[in-house]
């Protein structure tokens, strides 16, 4: 009968190799979703009333709605 072994030691530093990293990630998705509301909030802010009426926003709306979309992609 043989014995299949599912448990390994993991590498000296394998762990917190794993926790750098994925710090990393988490820092990267952080700046690239600060970047496109950044980039966002201003494309909006610099349409005029008007256009921001055609598309359903008011110019108090810009930033919530920015947040908002850049959570849901994010997040």
């Amino acid at each position: 009968m043989a014995i299949i072994e599912t448990s390994r030691p993991v590498p000296f530093g394998a762990v917190a190799t794993l926790q750098i990293v994925n710090l990393f990630d988490t820092a990267v998705a952080k700046f690239k979703a600060w970047n496109l509301a950044r980039k966002t909030e201003t494309m909006l802010s610099r349409l005029s009333d008007r256009q921001l009426a055609d598309i359903g926003l008011e110019r108090s709306q810009i930033h919530s709605t920015t947040m908002e979309l850049v959570l849901r992609r994010y997040f």
